[in-house]
């Protein structure tokens, strides 16, 4: 075990949410024995059945009172920000009092600035942003990263071990993260989607649904192991089957024709657009919220 490892091994951990890329995390650590179960906390705002759920499946523990929720935060090494944009603001400046110069600050709040973190918090604190997606869950994620100016070196090696355990971890400025969000945070959506029109069509053209489903899943499994394992671009593995005249240049020069990858283009800068007016948006109310005091 490396150094980075056994800190994660032996960190307190708390996640200030409770939605799916929480659990993602959760159930990534818990699984590959990154972090011990009995060292990760969640809590949410008032959901205790959710809670209990996240209990169950993995052993952690909750805290579904205020006590128990202020117990968690002081205690904690790390705390992982994972409520929903729109309540950022206030959970953030309702943590400030709790926290600890030496704790670290985890966001996977969407657009959610450093600058704007210190200035809810009225602390210096280092922060960690973040963009993991959910294929974390299953070790397989992808997650882009930031640090805060003058975090420590053994800081950053937990950080990257964190989401190390569940994936591979990028380190990008923090002006990348909203590309991030566009390639890999929101990126299993937009494949889930080409692999539900796959089996929709091949179901169309008389699969069973069962067949349809194997063979799409299988095959976009194995597209991905092509370019992982050969090192090879996407474009000359695509050209390396696509015959002259044949079956797959007519698939592929019809989605050309119907502008398909013009359109993942423009998805992409709106997913990117969209984290940025978020983060937007959460400044704003943080500086709603400093002129009413």
């Amino acid at each position: 075990m490396n150094a980075s490892s056994e800190k994660l091994a032996h960190s307190k951990i708390v996640f200030y949410g409770a939605g799916s890329m929480a659990e993602a995390l959760v159930r990534g650590l818990v699984d590959t024995g990154a972090a011990p179960a009995e060292n990760i906390t969640v809590f949410n705002r008032s959901n205790a059945e959710r809670l209990g759920e996240l209990r169950e499946r993995y052993g952690i523990s909750t805290a579904a009172t205020e006590a128990a929720r202020q117990d968690a935060l002081v205690t904690a090494d790390v705390i992982v920000l994972a409520m929903k944009p729109k309540d950022a603001a206030g959970a953030l400046k309702a943590l400030a009092p709790t926290l600890r110069a030496e704790q670290l600050l985890v966001s996977l709040v969407a657009g959610l600035s450093t600058d704007t973190i210190r200035a809810l918090t009225r602390a210096d604190h280092p922060v960690v942003r973040t963009m993991p997606n959910t294929s974390s869950s299953i070790g397989l994620g992808a997650t882009g990263l930031s640090f805060s100016a003058g975090l420590p070196e053994d800081v950053r090696r937990l950080a990257l071990g964190l989401f190390g355990a569940v994936g591979i971890a990028q380190v990008v400025e923090e002006s990348q993260l909203e590309a991030v969000t566009a390639v890999s945070g929101s990126g299993p959506a937009y494949l889930y989607f080409v692999m539900e029109a796959m089996i929709a069509a091949g179901i169309a053209q008389g699969l069973s649904p069962e067949t349809a489903r194997e063979l799409t899943v299988q095959t976009a499994r194995g597209a991905a192991e092509m370019v992982r394992l050969t090192g090879e671009e996407p474009a000359e593995l695509r050209r390396r089957v696509t015959s002259p005249n044949g079956t797959t240049q007519a698939a592929i020069e019809t989605l050309q024709r119907l502008g398909v990858d013009a359109a993942i283009g423009e998805a992409m800068k709106r997913c990117a657009d969209r984290a940025g007016e978020m983060g937007r948006a959460i400044a704003a109310e943080a500086l709603k919220s400093e002129q009413k005091l």
